[in-house]
């Protein structure tokens, strides 16, 4: 397997540190440069970078200097991953698929575009061609691929084997979320301490529309997004790492029973499985089948936090079945995510 080299933006925030951390011992990929504001670029990233990942900072990182975000600043890597704060990623990501370097983006700005894939490797890989039909640069050589919302992850993560059995109808979702998808230094102590929030800024509807996107079929004329409606209820919880969803589903057909939804949940199985991709969890979904299951600080780091966990499925007394999810959010559902998709890339040779 060739190795390539990689560049992350917003290399200081927690996304970029996550990146780092993860990229570390990556097989494929090898950190080549680190791109920041301009308050940043000029110095070691040692000296830019408040560290906050559990494990030390890798040394040979720690002494590589900064760089601005700018394509000329970046001739030297294959592709880049954003972790860019939403105010400067339409841009910056931008100018960077237009030079022809390719962009892995955890930024919210390209989701929507008809052209740029919003990716959930397990769920919508077919998704992929959509870059075809990109116009950055006329030979293809620089696009953009987004990951999702990180609520969004374990959700579609979740409705894929019960849309593709059954059909969705609706769907009514409280996300319980921890404090480190607010990044550094995220949520007030005060705020949050011994506390509740039920509102995180613009957080439901990213839940409500990007479901469509990643659930849609491939048609001729592109993307045909999936339609039923999304009922969200963001809130903030005093936990660190682990977004939990409470899920309430309305089907098109319904099940004979909650065995059956059981046997398809635990008897599904991933598209991308046995490709050989080093982030890919061997068992996307574990069902839990004790009820006191999933919880974030026993299982959100299950298979190296990659893994989208289920609990408490049970019929419904509203709609039709019921269960929690819950997944790593700044591993499956942002850094993690971002790298997967882009392994998945390598594989079929978008990334050359």
């Amino acid at each position: 397997m060739t190795n390539y080299k990689v560049g992350i933006f917003g290399a200081t925030g927690a996304v970029g540190q996550k990146f780092i951390r993860l990229l570390e011992e990556h097989p494929w990929f090898t950190i080549n440069a680190l791109g920041a504001s301009e308050r940043s670029a000029g110095k070691k990233y040692s000296e830019a970078a408040n560290w906050i990942e559990s494990s030390p900072m890798p040394g040979a990182i720690s002494e590589l200097i900064v760089r601005d975000c700018l394509s000329s600043e970046f001739n030297d890597v294959d592709f880049v991953f954003s972790g860019l704060d939403a105010s400067v990623a339409t841009e910056i990501e931008g100018e960077f698929a237009r030079s022809g370097i390719p962009v892995i983006s955890n930024a919210k700005n390209y989701r929507t575009d008809p052209t740029v894939p919003l990716l959930v490797p397990e769920v919508n890989p077919d998704h992929i061609s959509l870059i075809d039909g990109q116009t950055f640069t006329q030979d293809n050589s620089g696009w953009i691929v987004t990951n999702p919302n990180c609520v969004v992850v374990p959700l579609s993560m979740t409705l894929k084997p019960l849309q593709d059995q059954y059909g969705i109808k609706s769907v009514i979702l409280t996300s319980m979320q921890a404090i480190s998808g607010a990044g550094y230094p995220g949520v007030p102590s005060l705020d949050i301490l011994g506390n509740v929030i039920p509102l995180i800024g613009g957080e439901e509807p990213k839940i409500h529309a990007e479901p469509m996107k990643i659930l849609a079929t491939m048609s001729e004329g592109g993307l045909k997004h999936a339609d039923f409606p999304i009922q969200a209820t963001a809130t903030r919880v005093p936990v660190i790492n682990g977004h939990m969803l409470s899920v309430v589903v309305g089907l098109e057909k319904k099940p004979k029973s909650i065995e059956e939804v059981e046997t398809l949940i635990k008897e599904w199985k991933s598209p991308i499985a046995g490709m050989g991709l080093p982030s890919a969890p061997e068992y996307p979904i574990h069902l839990f089948e004790d009820g006191r299951y999933p919880q974030p600080r026993l299982h959100a780091d299950s298979e190296n936090g990659m893994q989208t966990a289920m609990g408490r499925l049970r019929m419904s007394n509203v709609l039709d079945i019921a269960f929690v999810a819950m997944a790593h959010n700044t591993v499956r559902g942002a850094a993690g995510g971002a790298i997967l998709n882009a392994e998945l890339l390598v594989k079929k040779g978008y990334i050359k």
